[in-house]
């Protein structure tokens, strides 16, 4: 099943995304986390640059764990 993350701005970074989705504490555990043996996919390719931005309509996968990014702007 797919957890939807609702974001009020056009984009949120792949670091953002992981802390606000309570995966990793705080955003420097993000550069850590994605050079480890974590796998993140971003609309299935693999991703470990933390400044990607994730917009409206994106599924991200993270260890096997599915999030779509829903805009919430209205």
């Amino acid at each position: 099943m797919c957890k939807k993350i609702f974001i009020k701005t056009e984009y949120i970074t792949l670091a953002q995304f992981l802390k606000f989705a309570n995966i990793i504490s705080n955003g420097g555990e993000a550069k850590i986390f994605l050079h480890s043996n974590n796998t993140v996919l971003v609309n299935g390719e693999l991703e470990d640059r933390r400044g990607r931005k994730l917009y409206d309509g994106y599924l991200v996968e993270v260890n096997k764990k599915e999030y779509l990014i829903q805009n919430d702007l209205n």
